[in-house]
């Protein structure tokens, strides 16, 4: 996987796990949000933000601890 700066490629990525309604309220609100983060981060940095998704750890969620959801 290639490292992804833009903004729109990071959100399509994270929220893909969630299977949001396309075109929801939800959805359509947690976009703006996180383009607004990353867009500002950005900026701030002045140089684009670059995310290699392929590196992160894995994470294991305890669903005993949290719920079963």
């Amino acid at each position: 996987m290639e490292p992804l700066t833009r903004p729109q490629a990071i959100i399509d990525f994270c929220l893909a796990p969630l299977s949001l309604q396309p075109g929801s309220e939800g959805e359509t609100e947690t976009r703006r949000r996180l383009e607004h983060v990353l867009r500002t981060l950005q900026g701030k940095l002045a140089r684009p933000v670059a995310v290699d998704f392929s590196t992160m750890p894995s994470q294991v969620i305890n669903e005993a601890a949290h719920g079963y959801e």
